[in-house]
């Protein structure tokens, strides 16, 4: 590197004019003085490149660490906190109709909306305990007749007009009337309600009924806005499609497509919100004819969340890094519903059994709910709402079947298997009648059930039976629903999470409007039925609901199937969702308020 010595005493400092050899003490004290921070320019000359980037790379640690001080206290004695703002797009498959409470029962999309534009005096929280919401508290008379609500005093609609009792009292009188044609009715039937004052009113029950306060999560309507709407015009009002509520969103705007139909709905935060403004600013939904278009649009990165997908549509989603699938239990089952009217092989309870008995439901959850499911034996679900009991149970078993078939005079299978019972003629110039063993399975459309019928007809057909699937579209369905015109039903029913099945098994519920799909007819069950809704104790009231799905299981009415979970596809990017169970869909924002996106950093 140096050439002589020279070059060595020019870097050192030696060179004078004295002719003289330095001493070794004037090469040492020159040596101590000159090497300093004026020299480390030579330093690049006597470094390696290797040794000259080590030397780099300390002093940027640690001028990075000198910086980084500050910032990593911060972060040490500080939290993140929920902030406001940010925005997020769902998903929903259907078309919204009737954004008003009175009128939504039928239509999963309406019940989404209003869920989030208007409020009940109750709700479900993210628990699934019912708690109040308009209400600020409740008293109940021991007798269990008298309920008294107190009102929240810091409520207003969202056109700032305050809320009161008035509101509600016109909300109920308007269920109750059945100018209105609301659903609702059949909830306050023989119900009167009483504004004591401003915030305060009382309802009165001619009979006790321990669910009563699952009617109070009905949402309230402003009786400002509809009190001079006509009944006839209550359908076709603006407000339902513009609705005006008390919940932490409200109204923005909606577009629809060049046909007329709504194609999203834009809603905003609240900011008056009774419970605090939400921490989300805006939220847009968005619909759409199927999940298959629904899932597609958000793998082209239309939407972030999906409100339901099928089990087995979840392997259709890309971007599962930025989801959060939420499994939700929901007190809902689907079941083949058997009605001996329409088919008279069904009254036949050897046939009834053998479909059981010929149903594989660990197959069906496996196959079509990817393992997303619990198998169900009755009609109240113990396995979901903590009602187990010594129920009896018709596990998959195709030899028992079969036998049952035969024991029924079932015999003689064609050459696809399909069994069939010669009746005897019933006069000597009569011949007499084979009949197959065919029957009439009755669906929607929804892809899950198709393919739950497809592989019950593979299943059934094993111990001889012929299932014809007919798929009808929702408005032919709900016909065929009304009329009872249907041999068997595969379709799903929806309990409360405190549940009272009156309106699914009760005898006065076999016709429209009633939900009795199998026509179910037994005297001691409807007495259970209508015992345990007026009794107060929860343990008793368990106890006769217990007592009440044994006879239902040994009648054999239906093949419950399986309770499905609930999945919802939600951004990863919000935060603050808790939800466990729902009582129905739209109880999945149910503190939507408590979401949240951004967020900001507050000391501990």
């Amino acid at each position: 590197m140096f050439k002589d010595d020279n070059q060595l005493d020019d870097f050192f400092g030696l060179k004078s004019d004295n002719k003289e050899k330095p001493t070794k003490e004037a090469i040492k004290d020159a040596i101590l003085k000159n090497i300093g921070i004026a020299k480390i320019k030579f330093l690049p000359k006597i470094l390696s490149k290797k040794e000259r980037y080590l030397i780099i790379g300390l002093l940027l640690v640690i001028v990075g660490s000198f910086f980084s001080l500050p910032f990593t206290v911060f972060y040490h004695y500080t939290k993140a906190m929920p902030d406001y703002g940010g925005s997020f797009s769902e998903g929903i498959v259907g078309e919204p109709r009737y954004l008003n409470p009175l009128l939504s029962q039928n239509n999963d999309v309406d019940r989404d909306l209003v869920s989030l534009i208007y409020s009940g005096l109750m709700k479900y929280n993210d628990e699934g305990k019912l708690v109040p919401d308009l209400a600020k508290s409740y008293e109940i008379s021991s007798d269990g007749l008298n309920y008294t609500i107190y009102l929240k005093e810091n409520v207003k609609w969202h056109d700032g007009t305050p809320m009161t009792a008035q509101d509600v009292v016109f909300t109920i009188q308007t269920a109750q009337n059945t100018d209105y044609g609301s659903l609702q009715r059949i909830n306050w039937r023989g119900v009167e309600i009483e504004a004591v004052d401003k915030y305060t009113i009382i309802l009165k029950l001619k009979n006790k009924y321990a669910q009563f306060l699952n009617n109070l999560t009905l949402n309230i309507l402003p009786q400002h806005v509809w009190q001079n709407v006509k009944p006839v015009n209550f359908a076709l009002s603006d407000f339902n499609l513009k609705p005006i509520g008390s919940g932490p969103y409200k109204f923005k705007k909606l577009k629809k497509d060049d046909a007329g139909r709504i194609k999203s709905y834009e809603l905003e935060s609240n900011k008056n919100f009774y419970d605090g403004r939400p921490y989300i600013d805006n939220i847009e939904l968005k619909f759409y004819a199927s999940e298959d278009e629904l899932i597609d649009e958000y793998n082209r990165n239309s939407i972030e969340n999906l409100s339901f997908v099928s089990a087995n549509n979840l392997k259709k989603i890309k971007f599962k890094k930025r989801l959060n699938i939420q499994e939700l239990k929901l007190p809902r089952y689907f079941g083949v519903f058997f009605n001996e009217n329409e088919a008279k092989i069904l009254s036949d309870k050897n046939i009834r059994l053998a479909l059981n008995y010929g149903t594989d439901k660990k197959d069906l959850i496996n196959k079509i709910l990817d393992g997303r499911g619990i198998e169900t034996n009755s009609p109240m679900m113990g396995e979901i709402l903590d009602m187990a009991s010594d129920v009896k149970t018709y596990n998959f078993d195709q030899e028992k079947a079969k036998k049952l078939l035969a024991d029924s005079g079932w015999g003689n299978p064609d050459d696809k298997g399909v069994l069939s019972k010669t009746e005897k003629a019933k006069s000597k110039n009569d011949k007499p009648v084979a009949e197959k063993l065919t029957l009439r399975l009755t669906t929607p459309t929804w892809s899950e059930l198709n393919s739950v019928a497809n592989l019950l007809k593979e299943q059934w057909a094993k111990i001889g039976v012929e299932l014809v699937i007919e798929v009808l579209p929702s408005q032919d369905l709900q016909q065929v629903i009304k009329e009872r015109g249907y041999q068997m039903l595969l379709f799903g029913e929806i309990l409360n999470i405190d549940p009272d099945p009156f309106s699914l098994w009760h005898s006065s519920q076999k016709r429209d409007p009633g939900l009795n799909l199998s026509l179910y007819d037994n005297k001691t069950a409807d007495g259970l039925l209508e015992k345990a809704r007026q009794t107060l104790n929860p343990l008793e009231r368990i106890k006769q609901y217990q007592d009440f799905q044994k006879l239902v299981v040994e009648d054999v009415p239906a093949v419950f199937l399986y309770n499905p979970l609930y999945v919802y596809a939600q951004a990863n990017s919000i935060k603050g969702f808790g939800n466990k169970i729902i009582s129905m869909p739209s109880d999945r924002f149910s503190n939507v308020e408590k979401w949240y996106i951004d967020t900001q950093r507050n000391w501990k």
